[in-house]
């Protein structure tokens, strides 16, 4: 595709030398670890120069200072190798992309770019080959949160220059602690309305060699790296949507944004526009907010450990009282999160629990998911209740949860009541899940969504102000209690269904992909995306669970043109065709 770039004058180089017995380790590791240590080229043992990048040139005394390693500690910092010529003839040159190359690239996207790179050293653990074990190091460079996009777009085209960013937002999460103490360099002061942004950086090749613990090793001093006499183009932007990356913020307690491209964007929000459709004609569209599903799924693809709650006891009347929407789109988003490797679990009323491990039990024997779900319950027994449930020793520091997901889960109103939408109070047979959410909005690092068609649903409170101004007797049954992220849909498990497709997308967008590995690792195999799609939502899986469902009781809660009779079942025409729409999209 067409693309745009800038001439780099005179490239930079880190370089790591080692003897050529560790040599083929070391490059392996190199391809294991990308984005701090792209390859630009590799000596013969012995070869003192390195034509690709520069004429005539003598890796003795190319650099203006030298480290020497001995059995993995500094042993002495020089200016020239050439008394160790003996030496190098049995050792290997690695010559390494340079963050110092890249500024040209974000200074020709009109990035403003600071005087001084930080380099400090992170609690991210590369890729392990042979002796070589270290953690990543990553570059800083604060960058205004308007020219994020711009930041990101540049340097995504610059793989030989680390690439895009591996982290954007709180130093914390990548476990640097001071962000004003760098292992490496000097502090820099960011200016009002920057955001920290971090690259791989090629520092990560100095902590291998220390960790190798070899002989005798040397490295470039920081700041003396290789200096090309080559001009070469970078390309700064192109018009291929799979190759823009797009900034998101998806958490401001950490700072956390996430990186994902502009084809999977337009893909995510053709799902959202799909699930908007209004069959039972409530009005729902007042409900609908731009990118809830987008943010949450990215939100949800950056956690390890999601709770998940379902549950509308809308038939008070008859035993069980639970109604077939939510169930099927809870358990299609832990499919997914589950063959994304993410820890999943969810929580039901306590009289519920019986039925649902029943229920449960069924769908692995159908088929439907691969392994059971633990299922908890959750009781108010002290103030304290809601946090000891979510983290551990009730440690607001240690949750057990990165995030929370509530689908057609009967959400508290601003009385304290439970209403369905015939206004009906239901309080008596719902536990207080909602304190969860609650108590979720102050602890730093759990995000919460959630998905409802009505606006009664918790979660939902997000926008209760539309609510009680557009639903059926909307100033009683809106639910009061907010999530991070509300999605709306004409039928809650249409919304379940489609995060379920968009995690799916989010995980083969390689934008997205790779900024989740922070650049180290692989891109997911043929074999793992095949995985993953034999996870998304069919047509066959809800009719099975829907058959479970009623096999155990639980009867539709839709009007009649929602939920028509089907073989016994209540199912409508319209889900067929909504899920094979966003099965199309995902694939």
């Amino acid at each position: 595709s067409p693309a745009w770039g800038a001439l780099l004058r005179f490239p930079q180089a880190n370089v790591v030398i080692l003897h050529e017995t560790l040599a083929d380790d070391f490059e392996a590791f190199c391809r294991a670890n990308r984005g701090p240590l792209p390859l630009l080229y590799r000596s013969k043992p012995g070869e003192w120069g390195c034509s690709p990048l520069a004429e005539n040139s003598d890796i003795r005394v190319d650099c203006a200072q030298y480290c020497v390693f001995e059995n993995g500690a500094l042993a002495a910092k020089v200016s020239s190798l050439t008394p160790y010529t003996a030496q190098l003839r049995d050792m290997v040159t690695f010559y390494l992309g340079c963050s110092f190359s890249f500024e040209q690239i974000l200074k020709a996207a009109e990035v403003p770019v600071r005087n001084v790179e930080q380099g400090r050293n992170t609690s991210v653990p590369c890729v392990e080959v042979g002796s070589f074990r270290c953690p990543m190091v990553v570059s800083m460079r604060p960058i205004p949160a308007e020219k994020l996009d711009a930041a990101a777009r540049a340097t995504h085209l610059a793989p030989l220059s680390h690439g895009a960013p591996v982290h954007i937002g709180d130093p914390a999460l990548l476990g640097i602690r001071d962000a004003s103490q760098p292992d490496y360099g000097d502090p820099v002061v960011p200016a009002p309305g920057d955001v920290p942004v971090f690259w791989g950086c090629g520092v990560t090749g100095v902590e291998a060699v220390r960790s190798c613990k070899t002989p005798l090793a040397f490295t470039h001093a920081p700041g003396c790296m290789f200096l090309s006499d080559q001009e070469m183009f970078a390309a700064t932007s192109t018009t291929d949507p799979r190759q823009r990356p797009l900034t998101f913020s998806i958490s401001q307690k950490p700072l956390r944004f996430s990186l994902v491209s502009e084809a999977a964007v337009h893909q995510i929000r053709a799902l959202e526009k799909l699930i908007g459709e209004d069959p039972g004609e409530r009005g729902i569209q007042a409900l609908f907010v731009q990118d809830e599903l987008l943010k949450s799924c990215l939100s949800l693809s950056h956690a390890s450990s999601v709770l998940i709650t379902t549950g509308f006891p809308t038939h008070f009347q008859h035993n069980p009282p639970e109604e077939t929407d939510g169930p099927p789109g809870a358990i299609a988003m832990a499919a997914m999160l589950r063959a994304l490797g993410k820890r999943v679990a969810m929580v039901t009323d306590r009289r519920a629990l019986d039925m649902n491990r029943r229920i449960m039990d069924d769908a692995v024997q159908k088929g439907i998911i691969q392994t059971a779900v633990p299922l908890l319950s959750f009781q108010e027994s002290s103030p304290e209740s809601a946090l000891q449930f979510l983290c551990h020793d009730g440690d607001p520091n240690k949750p057990r949860f990165d995030h929370l997901v509530a689908i057609e889960r009967s959400g508290r109103a601003a009385d304290g009541n439970y209403y369905n939408m015939r206004a009906i109070n239901i309080k008596h047979l719902v536990d207080p899940i909602d304190d969860l959410f609650t108590a979720a909005a102050s602890i730093a690092g759990i995000g919460t969504t959630g998905i409802g068609d009505g606006g009664n649903e918790l979660g939902m409170g997000k926008v209760r102000g539309a609510v009680r101004a557009h639903m059926p007797k909307g100033n009683l049954i809106a639910c009061d209690v907010a999530a991070d992220y509300a999605i709306t849909a004409g039928v809650s498990n249409w919304g379940g269904y489609a995060v379920a497709c968009g995690l799916y997308l989010l995980n083969a967008c390689l934008v997205h992909e790779r900024y989740l590995r922070k650049g180290l690792g692989t891109p997911p195999s043929p074999q793992q995306l095949e995985t993953w799609a034999a996870s998304l939502p069919t047509v066959a899986k809800e009719e099975e669970f829907l058959a479970i469902l009623v096999k155990h009781g639980v009867r539709s809660g839709k009007t009649a043109n929602l939920a028509l009779e089907v073989d016994g079942l209540p199912f409508h025409p319209t889900h067929s065709t909504i899920i094979r729409k966003m099965r199309e999209l995902a694939l």
